[in-house]
């Protein structure tokens, strides 16, 4: 890697996953969750010279002017990049930087920079969140690469291996039940920006069910997406129901054209997902998202990195445009900030198949968030970097992305922006838990119009 030493002894851990069960930490270890360590487990104590500042609490004042629902504001409006990042002083930086990122300066040296502001680790949950995190800590273990003993908080805010870093990030918290509008643009390598989806999704985590850990299936994710636009998609509708048993897990998508619904025969892995227009795939969702049991992980370490953070000005403009150029996001909206990060390796098992037999993630350690990925093809190129942009909601609380993400093909220059918002209104709406029955192909069907 091509990054200042990883700090590999500061963890103190295991490096390789496992396939057997792995028991939680002892009571001891868990203990560290009310010291040194945040309730999620991140490091409480900020780094050495105080560019990373210590972890007091996270961001749980509101946002003037915020309603539920409603378009929201940026608390750090007023603040002025520290420094810039430019291809022009990349040497000074690159020990900071993912390879992606390196490669998207090169790529774009005339448009694509990274301002780097104050860091704030507005990282926050309710207290529930907290003392679930808290019993997942000496409870929760991975028995056949399926999370088990774990309920309503991180599953494993001491990590051991790779593997339990992503589960925490497949299982972060962002809120029991939400509503939001979004959009979806391709980016052609040519610079021509086509909107892909536009539509309304209502999203519902189980696993996060306050209370209610007894009737907990391992059912931990339920999603249902209608399109509204471009008018060729209008009326199609994507239903998923996500188990922790990845083989329980269950897609179902409804087309307007043929006035039924279909169940999606392999709706995971490097398939196309129809909630991209086919453009992404299923496990590039939010960087990585899905199974894994193709690929054995690993820690290669921590360290301090450049990622997106704290992105509430990427929705302020009033224009979808103000934020797309021509060949990635404008730079101009996105903040970047110093974190500590995991670096995990996914490396293709053999006799399995993907089109990125090689991935590196990088997920932050007060959100559980992978904020950054790269990913190399057969071939051994970098092929892609997947990114996603946390934003701080105190309402929830939370700092967590709102569905907002994609990547850029660093070969053939074309790209993808989901959870495009500037031009929507309702950007995440908290409502109450809604009946099973409405995350079902049936319930699709019967809504079924066109």
């Amino acid at each position: 890697m091509k990054h200042t030493t990883l700090w590999a002894a500061a963890l103190l851990l295991p490096l390789v996953a496992t396939s057997g069960a792995q028991a939680g930490v002892t009571a001891q270890e868990a203990a560290r969750l009310k010291t040194d360590l945040t309730p999620l487990g991140g490091e409480r104590a900020g780094n050495k010279d105080g560019s990373i500042p210590a972890w007091t609490g996270g961001y749980t004042t509101a946002i003037p002017g915020f309603k539920n629902g409603g378009r929201r504001g940026d608390p750090f409006a007023n603040e002025k990049p520290l420094y810039s990042v430019t291809s022009a002083n990349l040497a000074e930086h690159a020990s900071k930087l993912t390879e992606g990122t390196v490669a998207l300066l090169k790529k774009y040296p005339q448009t694509f920079r990274i301002d780097v502001y104050k860091t704030h680790r507005t990282a926050a949950a309710p207290q529930w969140v907290y003392d679930n995190t808290f019993k997942n800590a000496t409870n929760a273990k991975i028995e056949n690469e399926v999370v088990k003993g774990a309920f309503g908080g991180i599953p494993f805010p001491i990590p051991k291996n790779g593997e339990e870093v992503m589960a925490n990030h497949e299982l972060h918290w962002r809120g029991e039940a939400w509503q939001a509008d979004f959009r979806g643009y391709l980016g052609t390598a040519s610079g021509q920006r086509v909107l892909s989806v536009e539509g309304r999704g209502d999203f519902q985590m189980p696993y996060y069910a306050n209370g209610e850990a007894a009737s907990f299936n391992g059912e931990h994710w339920q999603i249902r997406l209608v399109n509204s636009g471009p008018p060729v998609r209008a009326g199609e509708a994507v239903t998923g129901r996500q188990n922790l048993d990845q083989d329980k897990t269950a897609s179902w998508v409804y087309l307007t054209g043929q006035r039924r619904v279909r169940k999606l025969p392999n709706a995971c892995c490097d398939s196309p997902t129809p909630a991209s227009a086919g453009v992404a795939s299923f496990d590039e969702v939010d960087v990585f998202g899905g199974r894994g049991d193709r690929f054995d992980w690993k820690i290669v370490g921590k360290q301090e990195m450049l990622i997106p953070y704290n992105s509430n000005r990427l929705h302020t403009p009033a224009k979808d445009s103000d934020v797309l150029l021509a060949n990635h996001l404008n730079p101009d909206h996105v903040r970047w900030e110093l974190h500590r990060v995991y670096v995990v390796e996914a490396t293709l098992k053999a006799g399995q198949r993907h089109q990125a037999p090689k991935s590196r993630y990088y997920v932050d350690e007060d959100t559980w968030v992978a904020v950054l990925g790269d990913r190399w093809d057969a071939k051994g190129q970098l092929w892609k970097t997947v990114w996603s942009h946390p934003v701080v909601m105190p309402d929830l609380p939370a700092t967590t992305p709102q569905q907002q993400w994609g990547f850029n093909d660093l070969i053939s220059g074309a790209w993808y922006a989901s959870g495009v918002v500037n031009e929507r209104n309702q950007h995440y709406k908290i409502v109450p838990r809604r009946n099973e029955s409405f995350f079902t192909p049936d319930a699709m069907a019967g809504e079924g119009v066109r």
